[in-house]
């Protein structure tokens, strides 16, 4: 498991504040029946810019990410031992992990004030470069011990979009540790590992495009 950065107890304490946006939501089927409370998790997953971070004069569109069909679905994934995947009862994430990357991706870069123009590909942006993102792994993992933690997986690649060169392309990784068994500490523990995550592939993609606009320059 990687350790927390030095950085990680003020968000971590936001994280505690936050925890979740739970909602339990009861009701009844069509028998007349009631259904089990589910409560809904909606991690904030707010990264924060770094000030080292190239300042870009190109625009960037963001592909939504991919995800296995089983990963991309509000159901919150848990493995209790290796090589079984299954899902915590009565409890979803109020968008999917695909809709949580792109967001926090598209936040931290639109709040960075460090790129001309970000925004989602599907909002037809006439960008010099696309950022698609594939997610291998977004779930809990006991990984035989007694504890889970949030384990997230996201391969990245930067693509000029004249020529469609792929420009750079990199997997990042986080295992962080929730507090406790609850389903609440292991959305907390997601939300910590998405912002970091999120937070590294805003700051790669603006220093790979602008690697390879100055490399197109000087040609």
């Amino acid at each position: 498991m990687t350790s927390l950065p030095a950085h990680w107890p003020a968000r971590a304490a936001r994280a505690a504040a936050l925890l979740v946006l739970a909602v339990a939501i009861a009701g009844c089927s069509l028998g007349g029946k009631r259904r089990d409370a589910v409560t809904i998790y909606a991690p904030e997953a707010i990264a924060v810019a770094d000030p080292s971070w190239p300042t870009v004069d190109w625009q960037l569109a963001i592909a939504r990410p991919s995800a296995p069909r089983l990963l991309d679905s509000p159901r919150i994934g848990v493995r209790p031992v290796p090589g079984e995947l299954q899902v915590y009862k009565g409890a979803v994430w109020a968008q999917t992990p695909a809709d949580m990357l792109e967001a926090s991706v598209l936040r931290v870069l639109e709040d960075s004030g460090k790129i001309e123009a970000v925004g989602r590909q599907a909002a037809g942006l006439r960008a010099h470069y696309r950022l698609t993102m594939d997610i291998r792994r977004f779930e809990a993992d006991y990984r035989g011990g007694d504890m889970p933690v949030a384990s997230l997986e996201v391969v990245a690649k930067l693509v000029h979009n004249i020529d469609q060169r792929v420009v750079a392309s990199h997997s990042f990784a986080r295992t962080l540790p929730a507090s406790s068994t609850g389903i609440a500490s292991v959305a907390a523990a997601f939300d910590q590992a998405l912002a970091e995550v999120s937070g590294e592939i805003a700051g790669w993609t603006l220093a790979e495009g602008q690697a390879d606009t100055a490399q197109r320059h000087a040609r």
